[in-house]
């Protein structure tokens, strides 16, 4: 049986390119980046043009930098670090965030941080003026909101949200964005929209799994999360695994430097997916921005089949080699329903339904058919 996986959003597979960099950084870096013998500078040497890399990526200063495990992490220490070092001061968010942003709200709310979301529309949009009207009312300490959802693909308001934030002088908060979908498949302008934080996956990319970034912005204060070393400006400490951070700088570099082409290609794909799935199945509803809209994440569905829980369906898939998910990997084995579909309005039913197809670099027309043929075949079995 010839599988199709279209679940990038989850994870993608690593670029041949930079399993290659991958494995001959194994070989040459294999020292500890803060020992001072040769093997340790040739590790340091590999380590800092990694960071050099990322950040020539990205258009921001090297020393501005920090590696992670991963998204979560740099969305954990973005809140957390933010708001211990701001007593009493909370933060204004979207109600559709990933957990990583609003569990970590909700711990900090826990300290005495107020944690207030905002609502969204019915393709899960936030307003940036609502958004703003919080912000002025609660006067937080932070703004997180993310550049790209997980689940639907709706793009959040960063360039209006920023001009906004702008406009209140020295009253405005930190300004972080969970950019982990956007790298590479959205416009994405960290100086430009006034960012403060930033997070990163390497994995989303055709990277490493474990290796995460989080853009600081020159000068800006962060409280430690953990402790006992001075790596990473002594926010996490911990010896840095050198030859996942070099091939995850590489991702970054290939993401960045093909997304004119990636974009459309992937937009190209959706649509052609969505086209073929109305015919066989014209009971399909988008979950999400319209498939025709431009301010949508390119490579991103949300689809639900009525009478059909989505967990159900996308095992029934996989028995059948399609492999997609429902909702959020890192919720895809909860029993509750999608803390975004609910958000957006959906009854609680019709957000159990929600499968989420997403397509990557190595996606082609040949998936699209192949996909399409299994819904129906495993849709029409299940009625």
């Amino acid at each position: 049986m010839k599988r199709v996986y279209l679940d990038h959003n989850a994870t993608t597979p690593m670029r041949p390119q930079v399993r290659a960099h991958f494995e001959e950084a194994l070989e040459e870096a294999n020292g500890n980046p803060s020992s001072v013998h040769a093997s340790g500078r040739a590790a340091r040497a590999r380590l800092d043009s990694a960071r050099e890399r990322v950040a020539a990526a990205l258009g921001v200063d090297e020393d501005e930098i920090l590696f992670t495990s991963g998204g979560t992490e740099s969305d954990n220490l973005a809140v957390l670090g933010t708001l211990r070092g701001a007593p009493g001061a909370g933060m204004v968010t979207s109600a559709i965030e990933h957990s990583a942003v609003l569990e970590a709200g909700v711990a900090a709310e826990r300290e005495g941080h107020p944690l207030t979301r905002v609502r969204v529309d019915s393709q899960g949009r936030v307003d940036p003026e609502e958004l703003l009207a919080a912000v002025r009312e609660r006067a937080p300490a932070l703004v997180s909101l993310m550049a790209a959802n997980n689940e639907v693909g709706s793009l959040g308001p960063l360039a209006e949200l920023g001009l906004g934030l702008r406009a209140l002088g020295k009253l405005r908060p930190v300004f972080h964005t969970d950019a982990v979908q956007a790298l590479g498949r959205a416009p994405l302008e960290l100086r430009a929209w006034g960012l403060d934080l930033a997070s990163f996956s390497a994995h989303k990319l055709g990277g490493p799994l474990g290796v995460g970034v989080l853009y600081k912005r020159k000068g800006l204060k962060l409280l430690a999360l953990q402790y006992g070393g001075g790596q990473e400006l002594g926010l996490r400490p911990g010896t840095e695994n050198v030859a996942a951070l070099s091939a995850a700088a590489l991702a970054i570099e290939l993401a960045q430097r093909e997304h004119a082409q990636h974009i459309p290609r992937m937009r190209a794909l959706c649509s052609s997916f969505w086209e073929q799935v109305q015919r066989v199945l014209p009971q399909a509803a988008v979950n999400g921005p319209d498939p025709s809209a431009q301010d949508r994440l390119c490579n991103t569905l949300n689809l639900s089949l009525p009478g059909i829980d989505g967990r159900v369906l996308v095992a029934r898939l996989d028995l059948e080699g399609l492999e997609v998910s429902a909702g959020s990997a890192c919720a895809s084995g909860s029993l509750e329903a999608s803390h975004v579909l609910l958000a957006m309005g959906r009854a609680n039913e019709d957000a159990r339904a929600g499968v989420r197809i997403s397509f990557g670099w190595n996606s082609t027309s040949e998936d699209v058919h192949g996909a399409v043929d299994i819904l129906r075949r495993t849709f029409s079995s299940s009625r």
